[in-house]
């Protein structure tokens, strides 16, 4: 399997977004960069790095229905978290409606919202598009 970038209109990664009801319309925002998992020649799942500096957004991480349940997940967090760390960045923070048991199991910490850095506080995810309920969890690479 490899990472491979990918653009915010890419077809295939805003229609598994769609499709996992996840949000698509603040996707150009955030200084973000996208990348799909590819095996065997076909997108099995897509997720993005947001922001600039040592701490940025995991965002926009999709399995496809049909690529669920056999560790895909994992992998693209993973070589997320790998590139992340190979472009310098010390601490990823994510937030989550529904997914905050698939992120601890990861390693993720649960953080209060109130100790988000500033870099984090201006994503458009944290400041308008993810609700308050939202889980906040943080990796330090």
């Amino acid at each position: 399997m490899t990472l491979a970038p990918v653009g915010a209109e890419d077809p295939a990664f805003r229609d598994a977004l769609q499709r996992a009801g996840l949000p698509v319309g603040d996707l150009a925002d955030d200084d973000a960069c996208y990348f799909a998992l590819i095996a065997e020649g076909a997108s099995i799942a897509f997720g993005g790095i947001a922001g600039i500096g040592a701490d940025r957004l995991l965002r926009s991480i999709v399995v496809p229905a049909g690529s669920r349940r056999a560790g895909i997940g994992a992998r693209i967090v993973a070589a997320l978290e790998h590139e992340a760390k190979r472009a310098g960045v010390d601490r990823l923070w994510l937030l989550t409606t529904d997914a905050s048991g698939f992120f601890d199991r990861l390693g993720w910490q649960t953080a209060e919202r109130s100790t988000a850095p500033d870099a984090i506080r201006r994503c458009g995810q944290f400041a308008s598009v993810c609700p308050a309920s939202a889980t906040l969890m943080a990796r330090t690479l």
